[in-house]
Formats: structure tokens, sequence, C-alpha cells
């Protein structure tokens, strides 16, 4: 008995048909905020990036019919598109979730705790790297750095820093995502949906009142080095975070209990205790130098 080829899984090269139009009140649409994109720039070429925001943000990923519109209108090959649309990870090539949930599991993140964040979120969603839950809420991914080492592990959202996360608060923080419960991140603006932040990403203003002004900057961790640079010391801190007990800088005990934050850092209710440093609490990391040491 012998199968065909459609019945094999094998494909005779038969050329993809060409992608499908968006409807003209759509692509009138997006022609307009083509053209204000493409006038930044003195070589329309350059405008093919946010270019890519901006069909991602109508569709939540980039379809083909939108690799077709960035050609057109920059007089590109659908070739040349494609390239930069497969090399960037930032662009989704298939229907994602409201909300992309990364977890970063490069070095340091994973030695404080990131594997066991993906591996518990996986179990937790139900599903595996890059795939989305089936409400269509959530996208979760591992990711090789989110640049915030000095608040390992950090999980992102739509790009949104949430750090010192634990598998508890990250399980939280997917959950109230789906319910549609507040959420607010430990530094940057509020969360929106990721069409919205694709069409951020493209250069169009943020709206929502406040947010602009919510974006603030780096976290105190992360400025610690320019404040010694400035000559601002201040004295160090040894936090033990599982006895809630301190040390001065001649190891002597000081009567005190465990790091409270102070409004300028800012928190996110869904972040773990800052004095904490592991995730897992069978391997506990020992002491954490606070900021300044």
């Amino acid at each position: 008995m012998t199968t065909s080829s459609s019945e094999r899984g094998v494909s005779l090269g038969m050329p993809e048909l060409p992608a499908p139009a968006y409807p003209d009140d759509v692509r009138a649409r997006l022609e307009t905020d083509a053209r204000e994109i493409i006038a930044r720039y003195p070589d329309s070429r350059s405008a093919l990036l946010p270019l890519l925001h901006l069909v991602q943000a109508e569709e939540g990923h980039v379809t083909r019919t939108g690799m077709q519109f960035c050609a057109d209108v920059l007089e590109l090959t659908t070739a040349e598109v494609t390239a930069v649309a497969t090399f960037y990870t930032m662009y989704r090539r298939k229907p994602s979730g409201d909300y992309q949930v990364g977890v970063c599991t490069n070095t340091l993140c994973a030695v404080m705790g990131g594997d066991a964040i993906f591996t518990e979120l996986q179990e937790h969603l139900g599903v595996g790297n890059g795939e989305t839950t089936d409400d269509g809420k959530v996208t979760l991914e591992h990711i090789e750095c989110n640049a915030a080492c000095d608040f390992a592990p950090v999980v992102m959202v739509n790009w949104e820093f949430f750090d010192n996360q634990t598998p508890a608060t990250a399980k939280r923080l997917v959950d109230d995502l789906r319910a549609g419960r507040p959420v607010e991140p430990t530094r940057g603006a509020p969360l929106c949906t990721f069409k919205e932040t694709a069409r951020i990403l493209a250069g169009f203003p943020d709206e929502r009142p406040g947010a602009v002004e919510a974006t603030g900057g780096a976290g105190p961790a992360s400025l610690v080095g320019l404040r010694l640079a400035r000559g601002e010391t201040a004295s160090a801190r040894v936090v033990h975070p599982r006895e809630g007990a301190s040390q001065d800088r001649d190891g002597a005990p000081q009567d005190r209990g465990a790091h409270e934050p102070s409004p300028s850092e800012h928190l996110s209710s869904h972040d773990a205790p800052q004095d904490t440093s592991a995730s897992d609490p069978a391997h506990p990391a020992g002491p954490t130098a606070e900021e300044g040491e």
C-alpha cells in the first residue's frame, strides 16, 4: 500500500499563495501612520523596525499581511522584510496573548531562582515556552537577559519590570493578569496590552494620563555605582533575609527587623521582599549586601 505525499506530510515545494490584503479602511489607517513613521528618517528603509511594531499592534503578531504591507510602503521585497522580522525576538510570528510574560533565565537570574520560576510557571499555566494560555491572556517565554541583574530574578510583562521574584509571586502575578486584577510594575509605566505596547514601540505617544511621568528611571540598586562615583557614600548594612537581623560594619548585631523598603524603592505589589536573595527556601543564598556595600 502506498501513501500520497500529502499523507506523508511531504511538501512538493508549491509556492505559497500571496498574503491577503488588509481591508481598505485598515490599510488607509496604517498608511497614514506609516507615512508619519517614515518621515522621521532620511532613508525610508530605516523605518522598517518601527513599521513592524506598527503592524504587530494591529494583529498582535507580525503576519504575512503585515510584512507585505511593510514591503509595499518601503519598496522592499518581502524577503528583506521577513529577514528582519524573523531575526528579532520582539516580533511575534504567531498569535500571542495580551500579556507577554518573560522570565529571565540567563546566568545570574537562573542561579537566583529564574529557572525554578520558569519551570513552575509552565506547570501552573499548562503551557510551554512561547505558548499561550487557552484564554489568550498570557504568553510565557524565557528571556536570555532582562538587563536588570541587580534585581534578580526578574520577570517582565510587556517589557515592564517585576523585580526580585519567587515562584509564588510570579504565579500570583500571572493569576492576576488572567483575572483582570490590577497589576503594578516595580518600575516603569502602568501595564497595557501587548498590542498597545507595540504601538508605543512604533514611536507613537502613550496617551494614558500619567503614563509618561510614571516611566521613571533606574531602580535604587542600579544607581549605587553612580552615587559612589559622585562621592555619595552610604552606611552599609548586611541583611539576613531568613532571620531578619542585621549587622553593622564590625559584625555586631543591630536591633532591627527585616528591611522595609522606602517609598522611593517603588516596589510592586507582586514583588518578593527585596531583602531576599533566594527564591528556593531549601537553598538559601545567605546574607546579601544592601545599597552602598
